[in-house]
């Protein structure tokens, strides 16, 4: 997801003499691994959603498949750019915005270990690469934000909570393996320091000027952490309590508000940042679907299914969009 306020990486290399195909790998952006998240989501919401269906099932499957091998292509993709291209990597890294996606990685490997749970041993392999890369990334990014230099409140977007809402992804799949401690640990990191962000987060956006305009599909990921936060937490405690009430209410209220002004984000064009419509939307679908499993209400069981279809409907816009872009040679460009 990218940002007017994001210029050119400071740190560049000359690509004079490069072929145009290492040009778009100097330039390929650590944000699209959010697609992958939202493909991830999909995949997973479909499976829990329709969990009786075997339509439904292959549709999942399909997706799933599709979201592993994107992820696969793009991890070679950017770790050969790491290799040959260490300047424009670090640029990114230094980056206000772009330094907050690099946590997509782990939480798209994480994601893909709660998708794979049908196969143990690869499910297992990701949740414990993804959790490890999870801790890493947090703490770099975090102490990135203490040592800084050049941030400003106008570079808080919603987009920051990425980094340490990842940590709330590690229990999902941590109770399922066993590991209830460290769930715990994971939990606790990311819930913290989510309301922690959100109070500055909505400084920025009450008092300060409106995001830019590539950016207001990131409002979305206002959804994401308590729906994120209200599976997790169920799963820890095994069942459903007034703090899981409280979680899922509050990301149903955010739906509510986001659909309020559904004109806003209709008239935006497409940008890679429009990404951030879907794996938010994914996460909703499935805490609701779990919410209407745990209180027993049918009404949210079809809530979650109508989430479902017009999150499918939004990814496969997306799609399109994102495939026309790349043969219109706008992603992977200098910005």
């Amino acid at each position: 997801m990218s940002s007017s306020v994001m210029t050119e990486p400071s740190e560049t290399i000359s690509h004079e003499g490069i072929s145009p195909m290492k040009k778009r790998v100097a330039y390929l952006p650590i944000t699209l691994f959010s697609i992958v998240m939202g493909l991830a989501g999909l995949a997973i919401a479909w499976e829990k959603s329709f969990q009786e269906s075997q339509l439904a099932h292959g549709i999942s499957l399909s997706i799933g498949i599709f979201a592993t091998a994107l992820f696969i292509i793009l991890l070679g993709a950017y770790g050969w750019k790491t290799l040959r291209h260490t300047h424009e990597v670090r640029a990114e890294l230094h980056h206000p915005m772009r330094l907050n996606f690099f946590p997509t990685i782990s939480v798209n490997m994480l994601l893909l270990s709660v998708f794979w749970q049908s196969i143990p041993v690869l499910a297992m392999t990701l949740w414990s690469a993804g959790m490890l890369l999870q801790l890493a990334l947090t703490l770099y990014v975090m102490s990135s934000w203490l040592n800084h230099s050049h941030f400003t409140i106008e570079h808080v977007n919603p987009g920051w909570f990425i980094p340490v809402v990842g940590n709330i992804v590690v229990p999902i799949n941590g109770i399922y393996f066993g590991y209830e401690e460290l769930s715990w640990f994971f939990f606790s990191v990311g819930l913290l320091f989510w309301l922690v962000l959100l109070t500055i987060v909505m400084h920025r956006l009450l008092f300060h000027d409106q995001l830019a305009f590539r950016l207001t599909p990131t409002y979305f990921i206002l959804l994401a952490p308590p729906s994120i936060g209200f599976i997790s937490y169920t799963g820890l405690i095994g069942g459903l309590d007034n703090g899981a009430r409280l979680l899922y209410y509050c990301a149903l209220f955010w739906a509510m508000l986001l659909g309020c002004n559904a004109m806003r984000f209709w008239r935006v064009p497409f940008f890679i940042s429009s990404w951030a419509f879907s794996f938010p939307l994914a996460a909703l679908s499935i805490a609701t679907i779990k919410m209407a499993e745990l209180s027993q209400q049918p009404c949210l069981t079809w809530l979650a299914r109508l989430l479902v279809i017009l999150l499918s409907v939004i990814v496969s816009w997306l799609v399109l969009r994102t495939v026309q872009a790349a043969r219109q040679g706008k992603i992977c460009t200098p910005e």
